[in-house]
């Protein structure tokens, strides 16, 4: 009991640090500094607006989608820390040292497609972003800024937020107002699919987003009998999803669904405490891919696993590694987004960040696999099928060998 405690208040104490942070931080201001980057965000939310300045929408659930092209400045690599928000202290911010909003434009669902035209790179690549439990609106603008510029991603980035309270309290109207976000997501998903101008679409979704990501493209393939095909990559950063309620929406998008990839980690406590008051039913970021069943079943449905128990960030509760580090964020940026497999050698991320193919550090005869002084797992079932595969054609030739010698 003393333990369970220790724990919630842990948890308490870690989601409730941002209590400091001065409110209003979405007042538009000048910045005239120089080397400081921009990130031009696209924001699509489900929540209601506000009048208090700074603020522009609460955490209560409002009518319709509302759409704002929102910019922020990010300071100079060399005056922040990679892979965090440098939140104000005060206001104004300074820009030099702090994330700083620097313009604020209204617009209607029918106007983003102006939005779009102005920000797709060549690439067409557009990056939709839903956070997670827990977020006030500039909670969750910041945070995916700071994703954007530190994954150095060839997108253009569309955030969707939905009506969280930002309470540690909340967690139930929360998870309810993800469920009162499923057709609006669908909705801005299916536009941006449907866009002449988009090539491909990748979503990442985090925590309890994961959830209203997944049942969203669960009604999509109902509704069309598939999943749009632009929509090709699908990312769930410490998803807070039943393990069975998963097993069921991904089986409901059918044959032809988008590449799905998982972060994880074991020593997630914000997923711990989640799964107690969840009926302790697994939360699907918080398993272990190499054991059963979850081993065969991510084979089987071609889900690539990323185990980040391993690496170590400042997130003191182990639920926001995919964003505070710095080499997650490239991964992000580099290769899943293309959807690129990070089993080969050209991952180009330095020393400190290693990718192995789960299955495939095993000897002949199955033994356990050997341990990896990796800081990142990856599970990769193409890659394990065709270790496999290169297995059985070892021990066909070998047992072919020792045939023929025997008949010498």
């Amino acid at each position: 009991m003393r333990t369970r405690a220790g724990v919630l208040l842990l948890c308490l104490g870690a989601l409730s640090a941002c209590a400091g942070r001065p409110e209003g931080v979405l007042v538009p201001q000048a910045v005239t500094a120089a080397q400081v980057s921009k990130v031009d965000v696209l924001v699509a939310t489900t929540r209601k607006p506000t009048d208090t300045p700074g603020i522009l929408f609460s955490g209560e659930r409002g009518k319709g989608a509302s759409v704002t092209e929102i910019s922020i400045s990010i300071p100079p690599d060399d005056k922040r820390k990679i892979g965090q928000v440098q939140w104000p202290s005060k206001l104004p911010a300074d820009p030099t040292k702090e994330f700083t909003t620097v313009a604020i434009t209204p617009l209607t669902p029918q106007s983003a497609h102006g939005w779009l035209a102005k920000n797709l790179p060549k690439s067409r690549r557009v990056l939709v972003f839903v956070h997670g439990f827990n977020n006030r609106y500039e909670d969750a603008i910041y945070r995916f800024a700071q994703i954007v510029h530190d994954s150095n991603a060839d997108v253009a980035p569309v955030l969707f937020t939905w009506p969280s309270r930002g309470s540690i309290f909340a967690y139930n109207y929360d998870r309810e107002s993800t469920n009162y976000s499923r057709d609006a997501l669908e909705d801005m998903l299916r536009r941006l699919a449907k866009d002449p101008m988009v090539g491909e679409v990748t979503i990442m979704a985090h925590s309890m987003g994961s959830w209203l990501t997944v049942e969203a493209l669960r009604q999509m393939a109902i509704r069309d009998g598939r999943v749009a095909p632009k929509i090709q990559n699908v990312i769930l950063a410490s998803p807070d999803l039943d393990v069975d309620v998963f097993a069921n929406q991904f089986s409901a998008l059918g044959p032809q669904h988008p590449r799905f990839t998982l972060f994880v980690s074991r020593d997630d406590r914000a997923l711990g405490l989640s799964r107690r008051i969840s009926g302790n039913i697994d939360r699907l970021g918080q398993v272990d891919p190499t054991v059963q069943p979850y081993r065969t079943e991510f084979e089987k449905a071609g889900i690539v696993v990323l185990d980040l128990t391993a690496l170590k960030t400042g997130d003191r509760l182990n639920h926001g590694k995919f964003a505070e580090s710095p080499d997650v964020v490239k991964l992000i940026g580099n290769r899943l987004i293309a959807g690129q497999t990070v089993t080969d050698s050209q991952i180009g991320l330095g020393d400190r960040l290693g990718a192995v193919a789960l299955g495939a550090a095993q000897t002949v005869g199955g033994a356990a696999s050997v341990a990896v002084s990796t800081p990142i797992s990856v599970f990769d079932p193409v890659t394990r099928r065709s270790y496999n595969e290169q297995v059985q054609r070892l021990g066909t030739a070998v047992g072919n060998t020792v045939t023929t010698a025997a008949g010498q």
